[in-house]
């Protein structure tokens, strides 16, 4: 009788690692249980509903704050459109806190600090995700 293991390992699974890249051997990259749900993270938030064929709204709506300025606003949209995607997309997780806030080194650039925690096994970990904001082109004033 084969004893079943029930190690992170079977709940998080593996795959391919994103973006997709080669190994040292020169075969494809794959993930490890260790970094699967970051880069899984990383997946959901970087993909806008209605890329994905045949899962439209899979994704996070962080893009539709590209265009929007860099304030205490802008950071509460992005808070809730995280908690959102994860909710809805990452079922291997916890999310216990989204702290987003700009960056002090980059007038266009918000931090979005995620706290969570793996159902399987309660194992806490962070990740923060940078994103990048267009900022407003400087308005010239007509000439006369």
């Amino acid at each position: 009788m084969t004893q079943k293991s029930t190690g992170a390992e079977e709940i998080i699974g593996k795959g391919w690692s994103f973006p997709p890249q080669t190994d040292r051997q020169g075969g494809i990259s794959l993930t490890n249980e260790r970094n699967e749900l970051d880069q899984s993270i990383l997946i959901i938030l970087s993909t806008s509903p209605g890329q994905r064929v045949m899962r439209n709204s899979f994704g996070c709506r962080l893009q539709e704050l590209v265009f929007a300025p860099n304030n205490s606003h802008t950071a509460a949209q992005a808070r809730r459109y995280v908690e959102e995607a994860l909710g809805m997309w990452e079922p291997r997780i916890i999310v216990h806190t989204v702290d987003v806030a700009p960056d002090p080194q980059a007038d266009n650039r918000l931090l979005i600090c995620i706290e969570y925690e793996i159902k399987a096994n309660h194992d806490r970990r962070s990740l923060v995700h940078p994103f990048y904001l267009i900022p407003d082109e400087p308005r010239q004033e007509a000439r006369r």
